[in-house]
């Protein structure tokens, strides 16, 4: 009998990153645009994700460069928030966790804006990458 000992189960792989709640999400509620919100808060993924939202939008092409740069901070301002809360470069970030939302749709738009600028090879990794981090996020925005 082994008393007082805890075994971690080490097949189930890391726990889930819940990052914690983006100062920035209750300005862009309110109805803040979201530039005025990224010049307060450059941290914010989720800021950023709007505005690549925004430009690939309209589905002219015009703006596809500028959503790719858009997405493209949000997604590298969503690792290094990641890093910090613990993500060890995998594992599930769900999407039920509303403050996740933000690297999700950042990462989503960037694989949507590397498919419109020819960048096959990169969208197909953001698409995987999304898929492993949260297959509900996967769903709700790229396979509708």
């Amino acid at each position: 009998m082994m008393c007082g000992m805890e075994f971690q189960d080490l097949m189930a792989g890391p726990p889930p990153t819940h990052l914690p709640a983006d100062p920035a999400a209750a300005e862009l509620d309110a109805g803040t645009p979201a530039t005025d919100v990224v010049r307060a808060h450059p941290e914010s993924p989720l800021a950023w994700a709007i505005l690549a939202e925004a430009a690939l939008a309209d589905g002219s092409g015009v703006d596809d460069v500028t959503g790719y740069a858009y997405a493209r901070v949000g997604y590298h301002r969503s690792l290094d928030l990641l890093r910090r809360n613990g993500w060890k470069g995998h594992g599930p970030v769900p999407w039920e966790h509303a403050p996740n939302r933000g690297f999700l749709r950042a990462l989503a738009a960037l694989a949507r804006a590397a498919d419109r600028i020819g960048e096959t090879a990169e969208a197909e990794r953001c698409r995987g990458f999304l898929r492993d981090s949260s297959p509900t996020a996967y769903d709700e925005l790229l396979a509708g």
